[in-house]
């Protein structure tokens, strides 16, 4: 099926390209982009997924988490580079098939589509499960469905709706952090809780790097993993009110918004408890500070706060996924049906991918230990892979740029092209770390096939296309 429309013109949103009729709205403002940034890779990963990193590498979880950290910052400086210069729903996507050719969009595009709704999927059932804790009587299936419902429903209305929805969690989730780096810091002075802790927890548990490098690396991949979701602000800005200006204030202040949450965070935790208690990994590092500092309700505060940075990330996910699919489909990469468009909406492309989560999270329920944990495993590596087109694409597209249209460059990448260059060899070398432990290896080897299936139909489309 040959694309039915030229990619958008600078400073343009994606048109429906299978009627030639409504375009996608325009309702999200500068705060909405902000927010959405922060809502869709604040989440699980940090409040309770950093446990297990913070037992894997001790102190040094701190470096582990400023080194992922730095690599983020490049890689977003890259992407708010491309979509200041040319915005579009499908973001790197859209910016991988103009500069590679349709298997890189495909492959980039369709990966991160999986990922976001494999994301909705676990994000639905862990917050199930919170509220199962709470309401016992009531099945957590029960609560997956009911969270589904709604959050697909508010999708399908327009676009400003969703982007309120997501400011005011997004809100909730960065108060609760501010509170907790405010209070963590009392903690440190000695102001609150047992008294301060100085350094003991930093050097005399075995030192800075208990664990050796195997632990740092397991320490890295959970870091680098738990920054995933951060791309959906370049896939927003596409419908806001002024595209290049909202992205490039986005993509400067998420950032170091999101360094600061998470490397003062684990710098805070493993200074203030002992990386060694059982609790940091079980509980989960900000609800064993609290219990630490002597904070009444520490559990039920986190499971509340936990709860919100679910439905938010699954909110921003649910969003990002519909957009990707609908800028994908709409190149003629996937069914033309998802491509229509309706009150500002892509309405078809919602329902799909709210299907295709739904249809994981009850995978994780009849096939928990194949289809499940294949897609998940899937999930874990798909950001490095979408990093890795977003490096290469920048290094062709900023060429372009610089030949062709110089005065649409008006965010630059630092240091390019060598910062460029240093990204891309970090993303390859933590690749190339996930062949050291076993898990991670069963996520590269389930990646690469998903990789290998999408780039080999992205081929044969191309082939086709140009042989029509």
């Amino acid at each position: 099926m040959a694309p039915t429309t030229a990619p958008p013109a600078p400073g343009t949103t994606d048109a429906d390209p299978a009627s030639g009729g409504p375009q996608l709205g325009h309702g999200l403002k500068q705060r909405h982009l902000s927010m959405i940034a922060l809502g869709g890779v604040i989440g699980a990963g940090l409040f309770v997924g950093s446990g297990a990193g913070i037992a894997a590498a001790g102190p040094a979880i701190i470096l582990a988490f400023s080194l992922s950290g730095l690599l983020v910052m490049l890689i977003m400086r890259m992407l708010g580079e491309m979509s200041a210069a040319r915005p579009a729903s499908g973001s790197f996507s859209v910016h991988a098939e103009k500069e590679i050719g349709p298997w890189a969009g495909i492959t980039a595009g369709w990966m991160y589509w999986v990922m976001l709704c494999c994301g909705v999927a676990a994000e639905a059932t862990a917050a199930g499960k919170i509220v199962n804790g709470w309401i016992p009587g009531v099945s957590s299936w029960v609560w997956v469905a009911l969270f589904m419902a709604f959050f697909c429903a508010s999708n399908l209305t327009a676009v400003k709706n969703f982007g309120e929805f997501e400011f005011w969690f997004a809100a909730i989730k960065v108060t609760a952090i501010v509170a907790f780096l405010v209070l963590g810091g009392l903690g440190i002075a000695g102001v609150i809780g047992p008294g301060s802790p100085g350094t003991v927890n930093l050097t005399g548990q075995g030192g800075f790097l208990p664990t050796g490098v195997s632990g740092l690396i397991v320490g890295l991949l959970a870091s680098v993993f738990a920054y995933g979701g951060l791309e959906t602000v370049t896939i927003a800005a596409a419908e806001s009110e002024d595209p290049k200006r909202n992205v490039a204030n986005a993509v400067r202040t998420a950032v170091w918004r999101i360094a600061i949450f998470y490397i003062g965070s684990m710098a805070l935790v493993v200074t203030l408890v002992s990386w060694k208690d059982p609790a940091v990994a079980a509980d989960g590092p900000y609800v064993t500070v609290l219990r630490h500092l002597g904070v009444p309700g520490a559990g039920a505060i986190m499971q509340a706060v936990v709860l919100i940075a679910l439905l938010s990330a699954m909110n921003a996910n649910i969003y990002g996924a519909s957009r990707m699919a609908y800028s994908l489909v709409g190149r003629g990469q996937g069914p033309r049906a998802l491509a229509k468009v309706s009150g500002g909406v892509p309405r078809r492309a919602v329902l799909a991918s709210c299907l295709f989560g739904f249809g994981a999270v009850l995978a994780a329920k009849f096939w928990p230990a194949t289809v499940f944990t294949w897609l998940m495993n899937t999930t874990g590596v798909a950001i490095l892979v979408v990093w890795l087109f977003i490096c290469l694409v920048q290094l062709r597209m900023r060429r372009r740029l610089e030949r062709e249209s110089p005065e649409l460059i008006t965010v630059r990448m630092w240091g390019y092209p060598y910062l460029t260059w240093v990204a891309l060899a970090a993303v390859v070398g933590i690749l190339a770390l996930m062949t050291t432990t076993e898990g991670n290896r069963e996520q590269l080897y389930a990646a690469a096939v998903l990789v290998a299936l999408l780039s080999a139909f992205g081929v044969l489309k191309q082939r086709r296309d140009a042989a029509a």
